[in-house]
């Protein structure tokens, strides 16, 4: 489409740039990132209408992946068809990616010898307990509508702790509520039982192995298919924003080719840059197979985010429409909302440990609830960093 015909019109370099701009902007979670995309394509560019706006952001929502990148490859689709879509997305995940690269190197090369890395570390251990907590309440006060929902949450939660696999408590997350809003709300919730009636009776002594797998010695013996397979699993279950890949990737990684400590020294790291949340599978594709493996699994990760807008936009922006579809994935968000719970309590078990780790949380959860700011997150993240290397350094 030309320039005469489309408002939206870009050259290609000029798309990538306004889009790699983003990038380097992207402080302070979706909420900020997206707001930045509404005031420049609806306010000033007026690309779209308020109103279109709503809608699509309405179906990404719905969808897996970080919303925020998927609207930047909506609108570079509508400038300039499916490259422009591929080159928008490229420009908003780069500098995140590039950072993340940076950070992961460094950490691998120096974080294990240096004091002053141990230090920084050691805060960023701290502070990511406050994240989780802070996270999980904002996205279960707009997910968790309803009672039932918040039961099966918890049912969820339960399953993880007996370490039922994720992709079964999903399935029944989502099965659990489609049959409480069609049929009875009871009858949907007991279904449950025979799910952990069935691991009792072939699992008697599940309670001694529970949280075993996160103090398992990792065995870094990971195939890049491996690591693939695991960012493509993340990037196709993070409903809900970003911070719902955390269990998928803790999951695949923790135990395997990573430890709980070095995953939180991770979510500390991509608190500091300007990008989505998902960037921390960087670094757990770092760990597992070097640079290549960061690559590898960064590109799981986003794949389907671009993979929606540039080959099926129309066709599930139709199917978003479906209220059976809605339902669905009303429950099976309310299930990665019980995962993320029980993955912040183990993440905390590891990260506060002491009177000075406790001090540093505590603050940060007082302040990233107090102070609304788009750079309050990375600025609590870097400000914990700092105490950290400063009780490292005994001059706390």
């Amino acid at each position: 489409m030309s320039s005469k015909t489309n408002p939206a019109y870009e050259s290609y370099w000029n798309l990538f740039i306004r889009f790699f701009r983003f990038g380097l902007l992207a402080w302070g979670g979706p909420v900020a990132q997206i707001a930045m995309i509404r005031e420049e394509f609806v306010d000033q560019k007026k690309w779209i209408s308020k109103e279109k706006f709503n809608r699509i952001l309405g179906v990404y929502q719905a969808l897996p992946g970080p919303e925020a990148h998927e609207m930047c490859v909506y609108f570079g689709f509508i400038s300039r068809g499916r490259l422009g879509g591929f080159l928008a997305g490229l420009g908003f995940m780069l500098p995140g990616l590039l950072l993340m690269l940076a950070l992961s190197w460094l950490y691998v090369t120096y974080g294990l010898s240096s004091p002053i890395l141990s230090g920084v570390l050691f805060g960023f251990q701290a502070v990511v307990g406050a994240l989780l907590i802070r996270a999980v309440h904002r996205i279960g006060k707009h997910a968790i509508s309803d009672r039932w929902l918040f039961a099966i949450a918890g049912l969820a939660a339960i399953s993880a702790v007996l370490e039922i696999h994720f992709a079964i408590i999903l399935a029944f997350s989502a099965a659990s509520y489609f049959i409480s809003k069609r049929k009875n709300p009871v009858i949907g919730l007991s279904i449950w039982i025979p799910l952990f009636a069935v691991l009792i009776i072939f699992s008697p002594n599940i309670l001694d192995s529970v949280s075993q797998e996160s103090n398992s010695i990792p065995s870094r013996n990971v195939s890049q298919l491996d690591l693939l397979v695991s960012g493509l699993r993340a990037g196709l279950l993070t409903f809900g924003g970003a911070y719902t890949v955390i269990p998928f990737l803790q999951h695949d990684a923790v135990g395997n080719w990573m430890t709980n400590t070095q995953f939180l020294e991770g979510l500390g790291l991509s608190g500091t840059i300007p990008a989505p949340l998902v960037i921390i599978g960087t670094f757990v594709g770092y760990l597992g197979g070097g640079f290549l493996g960061a690559i590898v699994m960064t590109i799981g990760i986003f794949l389907p985010a671009f993979a929606f807008t540039i080959f099926g936009h129309k066709y599930l922006e139709r199917l978003i429409e479906n209220k059976t579809i809605h339902t669905f994935l009303d429950g099976l968000t309310a299930g990665v909302i019980g995962l993320i719970g029980i993955t912040t309590i183990e993440l905390l078990q590891v990260g506060v440990t002491s009177l000075t780790s406790f001090g540093i949380f505590a603050v940060a959860l007082l302040v990233l609830y107090l102070w609304k700011s788009k750079i309050a997150i990375p600025v609590v993240v870097i400000c914990s960093g700092m105490v950290g290397l400063l009780f490292f350094l005994n001059l706390l």
